[in-house]
């Protein structure tokens, strides 16, 4: 027995011998059962065409269950049972939750259409000040350097008054960190600024729009900030856009806030975009995060019990946290939705592959 598909959807062909000689198909009379890993039971009846018995019904994927035979031919009665699996693989609880492994159920999800764009992180325009003097006059002494961390309200520097000849303190109006110092010992101030101090953790992501994803970017959709390498994301949306066209591209440019406590977004780093510009909700999706490629097919692992197992999906609109399922899935399935990949792995290394 065998499953047959070249160029044509899976079906049963069962060969009948006696010894080393075929028996011609019309003598024999089969059905085969299978009970797949969530107890869906299918009988297959067979019909005779050419020399064998053909299936009469298609035998979809994933070609994974218990197959019972039932034979007859020349007054005789013939009954056997095997397991025939692929894609499957049995992990413990423990084993699962040291490899990061987390279950979903599959069901209704809100399914977005995106846009990627490309820009930059930058300092948010409120979160730096310039520190000027008071009143002209020449530096008596400086006490921070570019780098430094300083509160509201720290000394920065000292100026003698070229008025008054009276030494005044300059001092931080923001916490922050210095990025500019334009000025030592000895210098006569002016009008530009001395320093300049810029708060880190308040940076903006800048993103040009093209023409042509003007009208599909707007100010208050979601937009999901990656760097260009490496995994670190974050979530924000598209706060508003500067007023003005750059000339030579036309261009827009779209901003996001980007808080950043932790300082990992240096303004001038290159960041992606990932725009939600359309959602709509599907009746079922699975996390795309879920989603490997096995074979040909788009997968994701069902969950029954302890055991893992393939499931080859016909998927439609794809989003950057969900994707919706047309077929291949039924609603309500367990299936592993992080870290599937360690599913993945230790099927192809057992060897489960799409024998039959």
């Amino acid at each position: 027995m065998t499953v047959f598909e070249d160029g044509i959807p899976p079906e049963y062909r069962l060969y009948a011998y006696r010894g080393d000689k075929p028996l011609p198909p019309g003598e024999v009379q089969a059905s085969v059962t299978i009970r797949r890993l969530d107890e869906e039971v299918t009988t297959f009846a067979f019909k005779p065409e050419e020399n064998y018995l053909r299936g009469q019904a298609t035998l979809v994927e994933p070609h994974s269950f218990d197959v019972a035979v039932t034979a007859s031919e020349g007054g005789r009665r013939h009954h056997w049972k095997f397991p025939s699996y692929e894609g499957r693989t049995t992990i413990a609880p423990a084993a699962a939750r040291a490899a990061g492994i987390e279950t979903a159920i599959a069901g209704p999800a809100a399914v977005g259409e995106t846009l990627e764009i490309v820009g930059r992180v930058e300092l948010d325009p409120s979160a730096s000040a310039d520190v000027g003097a008071k009143f002209p006059g020449r530096v008596v002494s400086v006490h921070r350097n570019v780098g430094d961390r300083v509160g509201r309200g720290a000394l920065l520097a000292r100026i003698e008054s070229s008025y008054s000849l009276q030494t005044y303190a300059v001092t931080a109006p923001i916490a922050g960190v210095i990025t500019q110092r334009n000025t030592n010992v000895g210098d006569v101030t002016g009008d530009d600024p001395i320093f300049v101090i810029s708060d880190p953790a308040r940076t903006v992501a800048t993103f040009p729009v093209f023409p042509r994803d003007i009208e599909r970017v707007r100010p208050g959709q979601a937009v999901q900030i990656r760097g260009l390498e490496g995994e670190r994301s974050q979530s924000s949306t598209i706060r508003d856009f500067l007023p003005l066209a750059e000339v030579q591209t036309q261009t827009v440019t779209a901003r996001a806030a980007l808080p950043n406590p932790g300082g990992f977004w240096r303004p001038g780093m290159a960041v992606r975009g990932i725009v939600t510009v359309d959602q709509r909700t599907v009746p079922l999706a699975v996390r795309t995060e879920a989603l490997q490629q096995f074979r040909d097919f788009r997968v994701v692992f069902a969950k029954v019990g302890n055991t893992y197992e393939v499931r080859m999906l016909e998927l439609g609109r794809e989003g950057p946290e969900w994707t919706e399922v047309l077929g291949g899935l039924k609603p309500g399935t367990t299936y592993a939705a992080k870290n599937s990949y360690v599913i993945k792995a230790d099927i192809e290394k057992s060897g489960a592959s799409h024998d039959h």
